[in-house]
């Protein structure tokens, strides 16, 4: 016996939400009008909790935006949850390109700056996450140079429909969580004297997933012992 030699699996929401209902005994001849829409309403449901558990590697985007002289503060698409990197870019495209990594502030450390209008090369940004998300940049840019704000930013996975073999916006290691996730929010609803087990496959199923959405990296500490060594 030979294996397929294929990677090529895949399901459509309809196909989660099938074995979704199964898990709680619900089979698909039983199935009306009123369930699909549930489980539409509660497919986007779950998408938006994963959104909220970032990182979630494969929905993150790198995104730049040109900074404008005198200008703190700049549009970021709604679609962003976080932002996690950022850097200045000086130059973009020429010989003389050269990158700064800057650093993430609060509102309050905002705040606390006497002169918010001082500009100069921006050093520091604060991530406002309104339903319009923006950026702040201080010190406010300056003339001197072409510069571009660039960041990695985590966004929300697309919206989910259950027509036309639609895919979910997920890779393949998340499928099952998907599955389990959709059980247990439709035993909510269809069969709630298995909602704690559904809940607790859910949680497994996101456990073993979430354990692979990482960067296999060295991870170093190193304290700061230089007090001991002193005369």
């Amino acid at each position: 016996m030979a294996s397929s030699g294929t990677y090529n699996f895949s399901a459509t929401n309809g196909e989660i939400v099938l074995a979704a209902f199964e898990r709680i005994g619900i089979r698909a001849p039983s199935l009306r009008v009123e369930h699909m829409l549930t489980a539409r309403r509660e497919l986007n449901f779950l998408l938006s909790e994963a959104a909220n558990k970032q990182v979630n590697l494969w929905k993150v985007e790198q995104l730049s935006i040109d900074l404008v002289q005198g200008t703190a503060t700049y549009s970021i698409p709604a679609r962003v949850v976080m932002v996690l990197d950022a850097w200045i870019r000086v130059n973009a495209g020429q010989v003389t390109q050269n990158d700064r990594y800057i650093t993430p502030i609060s509102r309050t450390e905002f705040a606390s700056f006497s002169q918010k209008s001082t500009q100069g090369p921006p050093t520091t940004f604060w991530f406002d996450r309104l339903i319009a998300p923006t950026v702040t940049l201080w010190p406010v840019p300056d003339g001197g140079a072409v510069r571009t704000f660039n960041y990695f930013a985590c966004v929300q996975m697309q919206d989910a429909n259950l027509a036309g073999g639609e895919t979910p916006d997920l890779p393949y290691r998340w499928l099952d969580w998907f599955a389990a996730g959709m059980s247990h929010r439709l035993s909510r609803v269809y069969a709630r004297d298995l909602e704690a087990i559904r809940k607790a496959d859910a949680i497994e199923a996101w456990k073993v997933a979430a354990s692979q959405d990482t960067e296999n990296v060295p991870f170093n500490l190193a304290p700061g012992i230089g007090t001991y060594y002193r005369r």
